[in-house]
């Protein structure tokens, strides 16, 4: 490798020991990319194809502040089940729903796409229901534009470039702190999103309120902004 790992052990195959101190300096301490050449004396392009492939496979995520973190695959494949921000979501979307009387869903970004990671639906009526696991281009949407606007400055041109909305969208959404959408992802489909952050204060996932715009209005923020920006300042408390 040219250099010892974090745990000075070696298997002889070079791309594994090098991705293996990557993922150590990273558990270290969140870090950008300057950081994590210096931790692993990777060269610059080396170091970040790593971690942009690790971060592909979830075993990093990039904040909101563009440093890589220590991603969800790592418990997964440690058997942990642990998810503080699950858990949290179990309690405070189901009375979400219940205040709104519509489909509600918690969204984190894994690269340019998000994945529904909890829902809670109404009983009957109409609904927009989006499966667990689902994973969504972040081109149109409350929740995509939420993601987006806190994503890191690589990821946001690549969204950008495909997406139906542009660089001042993102610009109102970080100023006023929540994001609407109407027959964006889905004709005849509306919702609103407010941002949820870890204990740093870094974005980490999208709760979104969704229905049919007959019932929802045209201006589904004006609605239920408020209610959105309370479940997500629970949700965080709970993390």
């Amino acid at each position: 490798m040219g250099q010892d790992s974090p745990n000075n052990q070696h298997s002889g195959i070079g791309v594994l020991d090098k991705a293996v101190a990557v993922l150590h300096a990273v558990a270290e301490e969140p870090c950008g990319l300057a950081e994590l050449c210096s931790r692993t004396g990777l060269p610059r392009a080396t170091a970040h194809r790593l971690a942009v492939g690790l971060e592909v496979h979830r075993m990093l995520r990039r904040g909101a502040d563009g440093r890589w973190r220590p991603g969800s695959a790592l418990a997964e494949l440690a058997g942990g089940t642990a998810d503080p921000l699950l858990d949290a979501a179990a309690t405070v979307l189901p009375k979400l729903r219940d205040i709104t009387g519509e489909s509600v869903q918690l969204y984190r970004r894994d690269g340019v796409q998000r994945v529904c990671v909890a829902t809670a639906e109404p009983p009957s009526g109409l609904r927009d229901t989006v499966p667990v696991g689902a994973r969504l281009p972040m081109t149109a949407g409350s929740g995509a534009k939420v993601l987006a606007a806190w994503s890191d400055p690589h990821t946001q041109r690549a969204i950008l470039a495909e997406a139906v909305f542009g660089e001042r969208t993102l610009l109102e959404v970080r100023r006023r702190g929540w994001a609407q959408s109407v027959a964006e992802r889905e004709p005849g489909v509306a919702s609103v999103s407010a941002p949820v952050r870890d204990s740093a204060g870094a974005v980490v996932a999208a709760v979104s309120v969704s229905g049919p715009v007959e019932r929802i209005g045209r201006k589904p923020g004006a609605r239920w902004a408020a209610d959105l920006l309370a479940a997500a300042e629970a949700l965080q408390e709970r993390v």
